[in-house]
């Protein structure tokens, strides 16, 4: 079923429950990493550098970036892109990243930057959902998980 005229827009169509498809505004992707390259999750260059490579490996058009170095250790930076952004927070203490990546419209597959994104880090470990922006209730696409969900072990 399609929406109703006044629903209609350019950018990509998402099925909700019940059959009924509504617009969205955008895709947004988020991905916890952990058991990453503690080295990289420290260097501010390297992570501004990835971060511009996967919005172009991915399509996008960047705009600017800015990324921040804390002291003793982490990593915070947005890559702004024509279609949205791209965002980082490091902790490497903890061999832990979170990542954004936000796109608008239907041109740019998010997944290509976080993709992109988690193997340059080495994430022994992650978890990536995607969240349609701009459409009302909220739905989470849990996309996939690497040894997310094991069971701990009984030690």
């Amino acid at each position: 079923m399609d929406p109703p005229e006044n629903l209609r827009s350019n950018y990509g169509i998402i099925f909700l429950k019940g059959g009924l498809s509504m617009d969205t505004m955008g895709r947004h992707v988020i991905a916890e990493l952990w058991e990453c390259n503690e080295d990289k999750l420290n260097d501010v260059q390297s992570l501004e550098k990835l971060f511009v490579d996967a919005a172009l490996k991915a399509g996008a058009e960047v705009r600017e970036a800015a990324f921040h170095k804390f002291a003793p250790q982490g990593v915070s930076g947005v890559v702004i892109i024509s279609e949205s952004h791209l965002t980082v927070h490091s902790f490497p203490e903890h061999g832990y990243a979170s990542i954004d990546v936000f796109t608008c419209g239907d041109t740019i597959d998010p997944h290509t930057a976080s993709d992109f994104i988690t193997a340059e880090l080495e994430a022994g470990r992650s978890e990536i959902i995607e969240l349609p922006r701009g459409m009302g209730p909220v739905h989470i696409q849990n996309r996939d998980s690497k040894e997310m969900n094991k069971a701990p072990s009984s030690s």
